[in-house]
């Protein structure tokens, strides 16, 4: 009988490649399939449709970089940018101010059923941008909302939130209702990996609870709130479902250029531009990055000191 070690076995060898090295590409397969087809495959083929346009007569036509330059001398492209700036303006700091708020009371420990009030915060991003345009559309209802009835039964002016004064913020009421949940638990994740020493280091040296959430907290909260941020200024340029569905009951107030998704929808289904509303697609995608990275470069140069 031979004590002679046994040799270690090697992994089986698939075309050159070790089956563990083969793995990695086995397991993210599935996802790059889909991602290429439902994602890289759209926006070539939008890329490829924005450098045509369609005429009466000759059809399809090569068109270059010409839709490209007509969206950046395009008056309605900009103004829904701006209608959306000053979107931006009234509601980020608003919903992440609310949000950070919240996380801080939870965290805290001073309120009873946390899991509830943390349940009914978040409750509102479960439920779909559409059914929840829909609940506030009828909230402001000019005739028929609770609202109006309220101001009607005390002999009041009826509020009216589907003015061009208050759109602005009656759209923006709509998605902070929607997302303030959303960034909160994020922020309360970002709160339960602080270290508990370093409360306990803080109520030894007498500092104040707010203090502590100004000095020691928000600096450890600056990559998340940065995070959400960006993630805020991404999902405000892309608005699009409250203004479409607010449309029917302001139609006057909002129009097919209110936002620039909004009037990349309109050239492609009611006036059959798709080039063109490809390129302002595009155009929008530029501005989105730009907008992040600027905002980017920004925050991480005014970084607090931790």
């Amino acid at each position: 009988m031979s004590n002679s070690p046994t040799a270690p076995t090697r992994p089986a060898r698939l075309g050159g490649f070790t089956s563990r090295k083969l793995a990695p590409y086995l397991f993210l397969a599935p996802f790059m399939l889909l991602f290429i087809a439902f994602i890289v495959a759209p926006l070539v083929y939008a890329f490829h449709m924005s450098l045509y346009r369609d005429t009466l007569v000759g059809g399809r036509q090569f068109a270059g970089a010409a839709s490209y330059i007509k969206v950046a001398d395009d008056a309605k492209f900009w103004g829904g940018v701006w209608n959306l700036v000053l979107f931006g303006i009234v509601q980020v700091p608003i919903m992440l101010a609310l949000a950070l708020l919240f996380a801080i009371v939870l965290d805290r420990g001073q309120v009873y059923a946390k899991g509830v009030f943390r349940l009914g915060f978040f409750l509102p991003y479960a439920v779909p941008s559409v059914i929840a345009t829909i609940i506030w559309g009828y909230l402001y209802g000019p005739t028929f909302g609770p609202f109006t009835q309220m101001a009607k039964a005390f002999n009041l002016q009826p509020p009216d939130f589907l003015s061009p004064g208050a759109m602005i913020f009656s759209l923006a009421n709509i998605v902070t209702w929607e997302y303030v949940g959303y960034n909160m638990v994020i922020y309360y994740a970002a709160l339960k990996a602080i270290p508990s020493d370093l409360a306990e280091a803080a109520r030894m040296d007498g500092a104040s609870p707010w203090q502590f959430a100004r000095m020691i907290q928000l600096p450890l909260l600056w990559p998340a709130i940065l995070l959400t941020i960006i993630f805020s200024i991404n999902g405000t340029l892309q608005l699009f479902n409250e203004p479409y569905l607010m449309r029917a009951l302001a139609s006057n107030t909002i129009n097919s250029s209110y936002t620039p998704n909004l009037y990349a929808y309109s050239l492609a289904t009611k006036n059959q531009q798709y080039g063109y509303a490809a390129a302002v697609s595009f155009v929008l995608g530029i501005v989105i990055a730009g907008a992040s990275y600027i905002f980017t470069l920004i925050a991480n140069r005014r970084r607090p000191e931790q």
